[in-house]
């Protein structure tokens, strides 16, 4: 039986969607999100770049943003061959192993982003609420310890839905409504009991985006207390601008992730539009907004960057 499941699974093909009925203005839509792609990758590595070189930024603020731009590089590059060989090339099929390969990647790389965003909160919150011991609390060895913490989390709750997904059997037409894989669409296009990664999946949900969601909103929280207790408006005012970025960056990212993760489970044919809109906003605008709102927010880096281009 495992022999014959082996010899279906390696001639497994899917077919990739793009936008469904503007197949004749693909080259057309190629056009932004070309644009998207290379001031995303553009931005964040220019991001890299500034903070590795400045030495003034090695705090721990500009640490966790360089482990958020390495992420969003790494979200778009995972995803970039697919949307835009459907867009220029209209090169839809994807074999089951690539297929496979993509889904660990940009499910482990969103993963990661989600802890990032919350070590980012937890940035904030020491900052704010004990400003007295942040260097001693947020040390470099720490810092690291705590990064290398997300990397090992994600790659191991997500190492296990590929090989789960490559013993399943695949009989159906396997189109599937994105321009990328998902563990969320693969799964459904099984002709097998689905059950355990039904449930694993939900599981991994849960301790990874639930989790890390609801710590950001106790740190959040917890911020707003101690501000409220400041005297000065003015402090406030300061204290409250230093979480704006995050702020955007967890509401767009959370925002999508749980808007599409619901569709995918809980919608029918008439949210189709709704899940390939949210599919894109959720892999393709924080990279392309993360790096521009941390510039303009950033006072400091900001002036780093207009040094380094404008000398």
């Amino acid at each position: 039986m495992s022999a014959v499941n082996d010899t279906n699974s390696n001639s497994v093909v899917f077919f990739l969607t793009g936008i469904t009925g503007q197949e004749d203005i693909y080259l057309w839509i190629s056009i932004p999100f070309c644009l998207m792609y290379v001031i995303s990758i553009l931005g964040n590595s220019v991001i890299l770049f500034i903070i590795k070189a400045d030495t003034s930024l090695h705090e721990p603020m500009y640490i966790f943003l360089s482990m958020l731009a390495i992420t969003d590089l790494g979200l778009s590059i995972a995803t970039m061959p697919t949307i835009l060989g459907i867009f220029l090339f209209n090169s839809r099929e994807i074999n089951l192993n690539a297929c496979l390969a993509q889904l660990f990647f940009i499910h482990t790389l969103s993963k990661i982003e989600s802890s990032v965003l919350l070590l980012m909160a937890f940035d904030r919150f020491v900052a704010i609420c004990n400003p007295l011991r942040y260097a001693s609390i947020l040390t470099p060895p720490r810092i690291t310890m705590m990064g290398l913490a997300c990397v090992l989390r994600s790659v191991t709750l997500i190492f296990p839905l590929p090989l789960l997904l490559k013993r399943y059997r695949y009989c159906r037409a396997n189109v599937l409504s994105h321009s990328y894989c998902l563990h969320q669409e693969v799964m459904m296009m099984a002709c097998s009991d689905i059950t355990i990664n039904s449930v694993y999946g939900l599981c991994v949900k849960l301790l990874t985006v639930g989790l890390d969601s609801f710590l950001i909103f106790l740190s959040y929280v917890m911020i707003f207390k101690t501000v409220l207790s400041v005297a000065s408006h003015m402090e406030r005012l300061k204290a409250l601008n230093t979480c704006v970025s995050h702020l955007c960056a967890v509401l767009l990212f959370y925002t999508a992730d749980i808007g599409l993760a619901v569709t995918h489970r809980y919608g029918n044919s008439s949210s189709d539009w709704f899940q390939i809109f949210l599919g894109y906003i959720y892999l393709l605008v924080p990279p392309l907004i993360n790096p521009i709102v941390y510039s303009v927010k950033s006072k400091h880096l900001r002036a780093k960057i207009i040094r380094a281009f404008f000398k």
